[in-house]
């Protein structure tokens, strides 16, 4: 492929050098006619400017910190330093530096807190995840006030001052677990929809997902389901979901809208003289544990790693090459089972 110069874009379009090199960079006043007729030309030769040439001549640093759930109170989040790591070993070259602050994410003075640093810390942007809603949205319009970008990961949250949402669509997310519930449960039976520790996540996180498992089985005219949802929490040792499992006659399945469905698959071994499927998220290692032993049925896989990388690379490529920031990225929805889920554990 040829290699265009700015001299011979400016034959090609009819116009100066200074009009190209004033349109490619965006910078100083151009014609609406000149403009037409330099884009028409990039265009039909598929002009990509040197990047990295500049980057380097910008010469500037940038801070992004990432505000995350401390994977030890919650493992889901664990995977997410691989994310970090791998974005900050292909952008720190480049000036791009990551810095990670951890919340406690059953506190939400805790995730107030983190966010108050980080703000007086100044960086040049934010990803965090948005467990508390209101507290996120408080937090997010204050980064705004002070023109720090914002990205969010995993929980999606209404707010014009988010720049960028990587994750997945929840409401399809619980459709496809309830056509996987379809597929290895009775008609005329009951599935439980079980939010387990909803102070772990945003409440809206997990009925999206309700939402969605609901929407499928009332547009459905092949089933006759009967669904319960049940919130349960660990402090109680989950007693409401015990019961409602020794109570039923007829439970066929539950779908678990949270990581902790291996909480699930343990307490159904009280039941051993009922069959009882079960489908819920996340490749967490005791999940798969119960998953190889077929007590979990499927898992869907939220993959955090990759929507912490996403949203970093989403930023950096902004400060370093001023590519435009996507606003809403949203990562497949991948169905693991016992027969395929090695093959998603290194990725």
């Amino acid at each position: 492929m040829k290699k265009y110069t700015i001299k011979d874009i400016a034959q090609l379009a009819g116009v100066s050098k200074g009009t190209v090199d004033r349109v490619i960079h965006k910078r100083g006043k151009v014609s609406e006619k000149a403009l037409e007729k330099v884009n028409k030309i990039l265009a039909e030769i598929d002009y990509q400017p040197n990047l990295m040439a500049r980057s380097l001549k910008n010469n500037k640093d940038y801070v992004i910190c990432a505000l995350l759930p401390n994977p030890d109170i919650d493992p889901y989040w664990k995977p997410c330093k691989k994310g970090i790591d791998q974005a900050y070993n292909e952008y720190k070259s480049l000036g791009i530096t990551i810095d990670t602050h951890l919340f406690d994410p059953t506190d939400t003075e805790s995730f107030l807190e983190v966010n108050a640093k980080v703000l007086k810390l100044n960086p040049d942007a934010v990803i965090m995840a948005p467990l508390f809603y209101n507290e996120a949205k408080k937090s997010i319009s204050t980064y705004s006030e002070a023109n720090i970008l914002v990205s969010i990961i995993n929980n999606r949250i209404g707010s014009d001052d988010i720049n960028n949402f990587v994750g997945q669509d929840l409401v399809q997310s619980g459709r496809i677990a309830a056509r996987l519930m379809e597929m290895i449960t009775p008609k005329d039976s009951e599935i439980i929809i079980a939010h387990l520790d909803e102070f772990f996540h945003n409440a809206s996180f997990m009925q999206q997902k309700e939402k969605g498992f609901r929407d499928y089985f009332e547009n459905s005219l092949t089933s006759d389901y009967t669904l319960t949802t049940c919130n349960s929490i660990e402090s109680n040792h989950y007693k409401t979901l015990y019961d409602a499992i020794n109570n039923s006659k007829n439970i066929s399945g539950i779908f678990v809208t949270t990581s902790k469905t291996y909480k699930v698959a343990k307490m159904l071994e009280d039941f051993p003289n009922l069959s009882i499927k079960i489908i819920g998220y996340d490749l967490l290692e005791k999940n798969l544990n119960y998953l190889n032993s077929g007590n979990i049925d499927f898992l869907i896989h939220q993959n955090p790693k990759q929507q912490i990388y996403l949203g970093l690379s989403q930023l950096a490529e902004h400060f370093l090459f001023d590519k435009p920031i996507t606003e809403e990225l949203l990562l497949p929805i991948d169905i693991i089972n016992s027969e395929n889920y090695n093959s998603y554990l290194n990725q």
